[in-house]
């Protein structure tokens, strides 16, 4: 039976959602210790996976730590509590450490499960929120992931439980991204396509690449300089002299200079432009051109290459590439 609730009783229960997880999860750190430290320091030094597995709400969290875990350099491998006892019990390796994750510990799929697993002598890990459970005690290390009750109105759908999973599962990660000295450049290995991928492989010159090279000499008259930043549609243009940066032209200096002035027959491009531009050197990534344009609030970069003029990228590029 539907019931129609007010949009205020809405938003009243999914504060309250958010706030008794959070408070769950910040009680879920008070059970870290030494065993924890030891299991991470057992997975590190292992020459083989990590397996995990898990039933039901479980195993879809089991699936995104396993999926956290290969993205930051450590192997890992999903497998089925139920299709493991059917012939999958297979991708268990010797050298694999197998994690198994259950709310209450004693399903019956665990049940079954876990004595296959102790006679290969694998590792067990175990994330459950029972630790006196059948899969605690017969784990050789067990992170407690414990809550009071779910946030479901019945204590029954798997809620604050999972949340607190998947947050062990993440410290684990992190803990090991750690241990490993996980560098974006690592990160970007496994991580090559959509935008995360352009913001961990795009380069400076990527971009500039495709743009114009406007440029005009010291000496240039304002016309020129007019039709260079016309032509070249960059809303900028570079000063140089043997194609070394003097200054930096933008259409807002143009502006400025016909509200000051009306006969500007006599001026040069080094009359107007501004000195010591911000710069970027070619083979520099583009998100950290896209920080020094949020920094200094502009939307133009010069780029040079050995000390010369290369070019120049435009915000408009970091939003065409996904970046902004």
């Amino acid at each position: 039976m539907k019931t129609l609730i007010s949009k205020s009783a809405i938003v009243e229960t999914a504060k309250r959602s958010v706030e008794e997880q959070s408070l769950a999860v910040k009680n879920i750190g008070s059970f870290i210790d030494e065993s924890f430290a030891e299991a991470v320091e057992l997975i590190f030094n292992s020459n083989g996976r990590v397996i995990i597995t898990g039933i039901g709400k479980s195993a879809i969290i089991a699936n995104k730590i396993v999926a956290t875990l290969n993205s930051t350099g450590t192997p890992a491998i999903f497998m089925h509590a139920a299709d493991a006892i059917h012939g999958d019990l297979g991708l268990v390796q010797e050298k694999d450490v197998v994690i198994c994750i259950s709310k209450s510990g004693n399903t019956p799929e665990i049940k079954v499960l876990i004595p296959l697993l102790k006679r290969a002598s694998n590792p067990l890990i175990a994330i459950t929120g029972n630790k006196n459970s059948f899969l605690a005690e017969e784990a050789d290390f067990v992170f407690n992931s414990y809550v009071e009750k779910e946030v479901c109105p019945n204590n029954l759908a798997p809620t604050t439980s999972t949340t607190a999973q998947l947050v062990l599962g993440d410290a684990l990660a992190v803990s090991l991204l750690h241990m490993r000295n996980f560098s974006s450049n690592d990160f970007a290995k496994y991580h090559p396509g959509g935008t995360l991928g352009k913001k961990l492989f795009l380069t400076v010159k990527d971009l500039v690449e495709q743009n114009e090279k406007p440029s005009v000499e010291l000496n240039s008259n304002i016309k020129e300089v007019i039709v260079e930043i016309t032509e070249k549609r960059l809303g900028v243009s570079a000063v140089v002299k043997q194609n070394k940066i003097h200054g930096i032209i933008t259409d807002g200096d143009l502006r400025r200079m016909l509200a000051k002035t009306d006969d500007f027959s006599n001026l040069c491009a080094a009359d107007i432009m501004s000195k010591n531009p911000k710069s970027i050197d070619i083979d520099a990534m583009a998100v950290d051109a896209m920080h020094l344009m949020e920094k200094h609030e502009i939307s133009q970069l010069l780029v040079t290459q050995n000390d010369t003029y290369a070019g120049v990228i435009h915000l408009h590029d970091l939003v065409k590439e996904g970046i902004l």
